[in-house]
């Protein structure tokens, strides 16, 4: 294995796109190959996995891992883009008490899939164009509905009346890839009959990567300095440790270095992925049922094969 293989868990500072965090890992670990797994806008800090080397095989799969996030929600106005850098759409004064059980028995009613509409001012592509291409020519186009999933939504925090009778308060969400945690916060206003924004907002955990684990980049720059940058990254294997496990044996091991279709784990179920191991602990790939042979596998994902 190339000493750059593996997965950096990044703490991404606020008033940095998560682009440019990619371009100073490269330059820190002096690799061409990287690429971070789910978008962090701007304004937002928190944990940015950044996959190098080999690693860059499974960012999809990591980018498709749940994420929790912890958040405020500003209810009495809202903003273009629904965070706090957006420009002002509408005001209301928030006029009567907003109570922690009102807002506990709300998040309950969210849990589970939900539906929504991208922000006007987000990556998603429409006819070829990011969203926001279009909001900075000052157009607005028909956005495609999208079903998330929120497993977790919590009270962090008590409920704050500022001086302006602006209402916040904070919160912790577990979610699907695709959530946006500004449409959400739009939506607990609304539901409350107010318009809202997110105010502040921090990703504490993506998939196997926790707040706890990540470096900042002041951290790393020591790391580098003192010669002990690589003990940073965690090797791919490890965030893959939330898929099914087969240990395969030596011969399998050079059939599957090959892509070869093999028969069928019992370990397979519900469309699910399998990820293959050596006797070394090193991950040789992931498989997927095959969509046509029944009783074989095929190769979701080659992660180490016979011409590496």
């Amino acid at each position: 294995m190339n000493k750059t293989d593996g997965v950096l868990p990044l703490w991404k500072p606020r008033g940095m796109t998560s682009f440019k965090a990619v371009l100073e890992v490269k330059k820190l670990f002096q690799t061409k190959k990287a690429g971070h797994t789910g978008t962090l806008d701007p304004d937002v800090d928190g944990v940015l996995p950044i996959c190098l080397g080999r690693g860059t095989k499974i960012v999809e799969y990591l980018t498709a891992d749940r994420k929790t996030y912890v958040g405020e929600v500003t209810l009495g106005y809202s903003t273009t883009t629904e965070d706090a850098s957006g420009e002002l759409v509408e005001e209301k004064i928030v006029d009567r008490h907003v109570s922690k059980d009102e807002i506990e028995r709300l998040f309950q009613s969210l849990i589970g899939e939900i539906e929504q509409i991208p922000p006007m001012y987000s990556a998603v592509k429409v006819k070829g164009k990011k969203l926001y291409e279009y909001a900075r020519e000052g157009k607005t186009v028909e956005r495609p509905v999208r079903n998330v999933h929120i497993y977790e939504l919590k009270l962090l925090s008590d409920i704050e009346v500022t001086n302006e009778n602006l209402v916040r308060f904070q919160f912790e969400v577990t979610c699907s890839k695709g959530t946006y945690i500004r449409t959400l916060s739009v939506m607990i206003g609304e539901m409350l009959g107010y318009p809202a924004h997110m105010s502040l907002l921090t990703r504490t955990a993506s998939g196997q990567f926790s707040k706890e684990q990540c470096y900042t980049f002041e951290q790393l720059v020591e790391r580098r300095e003192s010669e002990n940058l690589l003990e940073t990254l965690l090797p791919l294997e490890y965030a893959l440790n939330n898929y099914l496990r087969e240990e395969v044996n030596e011969e399998t091991e050079k059939k599957v270095m090959n892509g070869a279709i093999l028969p069928l784990s019992e370990k397979i179920v519900d469309e699910r992925l399998l990820a293959l191991y050596n006797r070394h602990g090193e991950c040789l790939a992931l498989y997927e049922k095959h969509p046509k042979r029944h009783g074989m596998m095929k190769p979701a994902k080659m992660l180490k094969t016979n011409n590496e």
